[in-house]
């Protein structure tokens, strides 16, 4: 009997502490989410948002894992766009709340893919809406044109919360609220008895607040990711009709999970349609992909093998092509090096010819 209240007991006090915590308890980072979204702190303590995080914070962390485990090689490449691009990596959530990191979801508005664009504004930023490539399922060139529509809306707008609102219910319906309110305050906005904003928006920027204060709390950084480790994503020529099952045996990956990463391309083939396309695959397959992957040539490349290097201290894209014999620009177009900075004990695919493959390996 005396376990047992001591049990509840326990128990009660542990629901107290759950419960009885304010948002600036329950998630320190806080005042950072806020303020890379362009909202005052005081929100914090907005009545409406605090029950709406009392109510949805544990199924949110459980989606946080889902959507982390899902978006593995994702993530990260989203985050390194929107650093490229300069704006702030809490943005890197969007792309959670809008698909859950699934490449190939499609809403009942005819939205798809990892951003969920219709097919209008995919036109509007030059993405292929076809029956056999659909460029709003591709993840890299997705986030490209979704970055260039959420800065034109942060122009227009000025402040990142009223963004991405816009980016849920579109910009008139944005700036006719703003003009009905008679001011752009968030709290105002999107109060739940005024309505000036549909409901599915006013719940939206709830549930982007909230997954990124999880995904802060938690100490995550998306972007930042250790050069040794090669997390993300990165992009590869193949020939045109290439199965992707074909691809994924040669990178010993599952079908499904490279089917996943590419699923602009229907039926897990690229068209036949031109002689060369692009599939994203995981940065930490590069090398096998180079290894094993050999397509019919246009023209016979004598740099048909590939060695590894590491970077040294003061080591330039210059000298290396030096050592290896070949040029600067073969070597940032294999490694997808968007400029000629390297970083200290990064890891280089070199193309050699076989003389030069033998050489090395015999120093080795």
């Amino acid at each position: 009997m005396k376990r047992a209240l001591l049990s509840l007991i326990c128990f009660l006090l542990a629901t107290h502490s759950l419960y009885g915590m304010t948002i600036t308890q329950k998630y320190p980072s806080y005042a950072y989410v806020l303020s890379e979204f362009d909202i005052d702190e005081s929100y914090a303590y907005d009545q409406d948002f605090e029950n709406f995080v009392e109510d949805h914070d544990s199924q949110f962390k459980r989606l946080y894992r889902i959507f982390q485990n899902r978006g593995e090689f994702l993530l990260p490449m989203v985050q390194r766009q929107l650093i490229e691009a300069e704006l702030s990596d809490l943005l890197a959530y969007l792309p959670m709340i809008e698909s859950g990191f699934d490449t190939d979801i499609e809403s009942p508005k005819q939205a798809k893919g990892l951003w969920q664009f219709i097919p209008s504004t995919a036109k509007e930023y030059n993405l292929t809406v076809a029956y056999t490539l659909d460029e709003r399922c591709d993840p890299v060139t997705a986030t490209a044109a979704a970055i260039l529509h959420l800065q034109r809306l942060y122009r227009k707008f000025g402040k990142w919360y009223l963004a991405v609102m816009a980016y849920n219910c579109g910009e008139g319906r944005v700036a006719e609220a703003i003009r009905e309110a008679g001011t752009d305050e968030l709290s105002i906005l999107i109060d739940e008895r005024a309505k000036y904003l549909p409901k599915e928006t006013r719940a939206y920027i709830k549930r982007l607040l909230l997954l990124a204060m999880i995904g802060e709390n938690e100490g995550i950084d998306f972007g930042l990711i250790d050069s040794a480790q090669q997390k993300g994503v990165v992009q590869v020529e193949v020939k045109g009709g290439t199965d992707l099952k074909d691809i994924a045996l040669l990178l010993n990956m599952e079908p499904t999970g490279l089917i996943g990463l590419n699923s602009q391309y229907k039926k897990g083939r690229v068209p036949v349609s031109s002689e060369r396309y692009t599939i994203t695959i995981p940065y930490e397959k590069l090398i096998l992909f180079y290894l094993n992957y050999h397509p019919v040539p246009d023209a016979p490349d004598p740099r048909d093998h590939f060695v590894s290097h590491i970077v040294s201290a003061d080591e330039t894209l210059k000298l290396i092509a030096e050592k290896y014999h070949t040029s600067i620009s073969e070597i940032r177009r294999i490694n997808h090096l968007q400029n000629t900075n390297l970083e200290q004990e990064s890891l280089l695919i070199i193309p050699v010819t076989r003389e030069q493959f033998e050489s090395v390996v015999n120093h080795q």
